[in-house]
């Protein structure tokens, strides 16, 4: 039975919510939002946490944790790398790389195929918010077929997290393997039918939104061919896709003891080293560049997250959220399918969202005649699903910060494309692993 604490505390989940996506969508400071969010919510959540619990929290998300008595540096190592990260994207856009990177992939690449290339490649590189590294190319690219801005922002994300589903060495999916004792190579076969249909769902929203494969026009073709500069195009554009791919190869720090944020920042920096001499631009141009792609909001949108995360575990409406599931005259699958996706949106956090998820519902397996890689996958999945589409998901926030727009505009594909990955998820573990 929900307490009527309990209520009062999910009731402050929601107004904080609508209180983001009211602010992001008159264009408020997306950090500043959240934080905002935050304070909201911690305000109902004194209904089952004390002050003190509070205040900790907020401290906790920044830097300091009382519980344990030491300083936490993740979130000011995460606010770094995130604007090292934006810094190196706007300056290879600034310096022409990201246009002659481009021009390279044109010839491997059927037209419009870059667009999905590009962050499927930079989706190899498992850094929070990489979103950020292909978004000025995949704004480049797109202008070349009159995209929106929201469908080169829902590109750029969905083709980034295609390998999410399947990728080996993601902390997500190995922990999910190790928590219900399966092979994680079985739980990658399990899911590699949502790998596949991500690609395909969002090949043929590619095509249709580019014409990658238009009806034949002789006429058109001719004038095309006459109008092609005569110039021989060169892969040596090519080259510049090492300095946003080097900083993965700056992961191996973290065996000395540094931490992957820091051995990833290190990395950009150096990346942005050797894109001033690969650039062969002026140093005071080089320089102008760096200047002026600094910015303060990156830094309020790392904080902004990890205070309403904190926040909200601190209410413990998590916990709020799982009893109203389970007092439901429902069966116990869709509490399997529904507080995953629930708790990844509400978090935009893939990891603490399905681990969390499977903690609380793991005794429910026993109810459910599906295979435990099956139910474990669905669980997987859903909150994947959840975290893609989370206002405050971190790529959907950096890549809507760069391409200067928010994560619901592009809601009219996004949800469309997720609810069908989803689906044909859930129709193959419920037919085929029973």
């Amino acid at each position: 039975m929900i307490t009527g604490s309990q209520w009062i505390v999910l009731l402050g989940l929601i107004f904080s919510f609508a209180l983001v996506i009211i602010l992001i969508r008159k264009r408020v400071n997306f950090g500043i939002s959240l934080i905002l969010g935050s304070i909201l919510m911690s305000i109902f959540s004194l209904a089952s946490a004390s002050v003190e619990e509070v205040v900790i929290g907020f401290f906790k998300a920044t830097i300091y944790d009382a519980n344990a008595e030491v300083f936490v540096w993740n979130t000011i190592e995460l606010a770094v790398l995130m604007s090292l990260i934006y810094i190196l994207a706007s300056v290879m856009q600034d310096t022409g790389a990201i246009a002659r990177l481009i021009d390279s992939l044109r010839l491997i690449f059927r037209k419009g195929g870059t667009i999905a290339i590009i962050p499927a490649i930079y989706g190899l590189m498992p850094v929070p918010g990489g979103a950020l590294f292909s978004a000025p190319a995949v704004e480049e690219e797109g202008k070349a077929f009159h995209l929106s801005i929201s469908e080169k922002n829902f590109f750029n994300v969905w083709f980034r997290h295609v390998w999410f589903p399947i990728y080996p060495i993601s902390s997500s999916i190995l922990i999910m393997a190790d928590l219900a004792s399966i092979s994680l190579y079985q739980l990658i076969l399990v899911n590699s039918v949502s790998f596949f249909t991500m690609i395909i769902v969002g090949f043929i929203i590619l095509t249709w939104k580019t014409g990658m494969f238009p009806k034949k026009n002789k006429e058109k073709e001719k004038r095309v061919i006459q109008n092609e500069p005569k110039t021989k195009k060169e892969l040596s554009g090519l080259i510049f896709i090492i300095p946003p791919l080097l900083p993965l190869c700056f992961s191996v720090l973290e065996y000395v003891g540094i931490s992957l944020f820091t051995a990833f920042s290190i990395g950009v920096i150096v990346s942005m080293i050797l894109l001033y001499f690969m650039s062969h631009v002026s140093w005071t141009d080089y320089k102008k560049y760096l200047t002026q792609a600094m910015t303060w909001k990156l830094v309020a949108v790392i904080a902004g997250i990890m205070i309403f995360r904190e926040i909200f575990e601190v209410s413990g409406v998590n916990i709020t959220i799982y009893s109203l599931l389970e007092q439901l005259p429902i069966s116990p699958i869709i509490i399997i399918i529904f507080f995953p996706l629930v708790l990844g949106l509400l978090t935009g956090y893939l990891l603490s969202g399905i681990t969390l998820s499977y903690v609380l519902l793991q005794p429910l397996f026993s109810c459910v005649d599906i295979c435990t890689a099956g139910l474990v996958s669905i669980l997987f999945m859903s909150g994947f699903i959840g975290y893609l589409v989370s206002p405050i998901h971190l790529c959907n926030v950096l890549s809507s910060e760069y391409m200067k727009t928010d994560t619901t505009r592009m809601y009219p594909l996004y949800i469309p494309a997720s609810i069908v990955v989803l689906a044909v998820q859930l129709v193959f573990v419920v037919v085929f692993l029973p």
